[in-house]
């Protein structure tokens, strides 16, 4: 297994998507401090767990779908996938640990079963946006366990609406769907941006440009609900959460922090280009 299979096999761009959770939660928590890397870098390796299993628990799927997927087109043994998976897990859990203790492996390790409950069974149930909106509510309160998690509920709530709205599109990303899909998930993107705006300048501007993004992609896909459209509106959802989470993170009362969040997206849209976020 070559690093470039490695690499799109975990999906790694897509995690440039993460650490604004874990940035936004501490900020709702007044607990940014040198720690947040720690846990920053823990959200990461877990996110790329959950891509390596969501791929191993596709398997069969994905060669019927996606043959050039990773491990369908043979370019990576089902075993080492799953092997990475775990590693990934348990790197994971244990560099929450040392960067926060036990109060952050009390949000690590939910995190981690959430995940591996969304690949193992919720992504094709009627459950699954709900799991993995789960996944990336935890995800904001790791950042959150340095200080009084309680504060940092809201925007956990706003990023897993987020991401609720991504995940009811990724369902459709083989066969297409009608335009009242992302007309659905657009009505649910304008709320979200709409509560973020509130009360801070530097919110509002970013919360803006997090709508131009997400929500151009959204209606160019309820124009044309074809497979191709909903794939870009769904890597959009990916490669603009930054702008949301930096909202967040400058409503919180950290407006600089919130701007080198937001500032990830750009980034992370050119390397999309070279492995999919989806």
């Amino acid at each position: 297994m070559g690093l470039r299979d490695l690499a799109e096999l975990v999906r790694a761009p897509a995690a440039l998507s993460v650490p604004g959770d874990v940035v936004a939660g501490a900020a709702a928590a007044g607990a940014l401090r040198r720690s947040t890397a720690g846990l920053a870098a823990a959200s990461v390796l877990l996110y790329w767990a959950g891509m390596a299993a969501n791929d191993w628990a596709d398997r069969e799927l994905d060669a019927r779908e996606r043959p050039r997927r990773p491990i369908p087109s043979g370019r990576v043994k089902p075993r080492h996938a799953v092997l990475t998976a775990a590693g990934l897990t348990a790197a994971g859990v244990g560099v929450a640990a040392l960067a926060g203790g036990r109060r952050a492996v009390a949000v690590a390790a939910p995190l981690a079963g959430a995940v591996w409950a969304y690949d193992l069974w919720a992504k094709n149930t009627a459950a699954g946006p709900a799991v993995m909106a789960v996944c990336r509510g935890l995800d904001v309160l790791l950042g959150a366990s340095g200080g009084p998690v309680r504060r940092a509920v809201p925007p956990a709530l706003t990023v897993a609406a987020h991401t609720y709205t991504v995940t009811a599109l990724s369902r459709h990303e083989v066969s297409g769907t009608t335009a009242a899909v992302p007309l659905s998930t657009l009505a649910g993107t304008v709320g979200v941006a709409a509560t973020t705006s509130r009360f801070s300048v530097a919110a509002a501007a970013l919360s803006a440009w997090y709508l131009a993004g997400y929500g151009r992609a959204q209606l160019t896909a309820a124009r044309s609900p074809d497979a191709g459209h909903i794939r870009a509106a769904v890597g959009a959802g990916i490669t603009e959460l930054p702008q949301l989470q930096g909202a967040l993170t400058a409503r919180a009362g950290a407006p600089a922090h919130g701007l080198a969040v937001a500032l990830i997206a750009p980034l992370a849209r050119r390397l999309a280009r070279k492995v999919s976020p989806t």
